[in-house]
């Protein structure tokens, strides 16, 4: 069972970094100075903690409807934390008179993201060394 709070960067940041830092730098190879960025302040942060209250994933949502740094820690995917952030996330965004949501898939992982009513448009670009495609879902 995976429980998700929506809050402010205060809030999320050292549970969000240690997550985001471990999965795109560490072991993606995104170079740390491009993970945390001035748009974090701006954002609703979701935490995903598990049965025990460890945090084990997170995602952002931008003013402009964009979803982002989305990242679950190794020993919790498989598990739906990723699809709870994203729902969360996209829900928040609904919530708030949003009519969509954006965001850019990494390659691989597309097809999750199509599980979650995303269509991919436009062509695929690298981000950070890794190849991507931008996905958009209307409420």
């Amino acid at each position: 069972m995976v429980s998700i709070r929506l809050v402010t960067w205060e809030e999320a940041r050292s549970e969000a970094s240690r997550i985001r830092f471990a999965v795109f730098v560490d072991e993606q190879n995104v170079p740390a100075e491009m993970e945390l960025d001035e748009h974090d302040p701006q954002c609703v942060h979701a935490l995903a903690s598990d049965a025990s209250g460890q945090v084990v994933g997170t995602g952002r949502l931008l003013p402009d409807g964009h979803i982002g740094r989305m990242a679950v820690s190794r020993e919790a995917r498989g598990k739906g934390v990723g699809g709870s952030i994203l729902e969360a996330l996209a829900e928040a965004a609904r919530r708030r008179g949003d009519r969509e949501v954006v965001l850019n898939a990494q390659v691989q992982a597309m097809g999750f993201y199509r599980v979650h009513g995303f269509v991919e448009e436009g062509a695929e670009f690298d981000d950070a060394g890794i190849p991507h495609r931008a996905m958009r879902r209307r409420f």
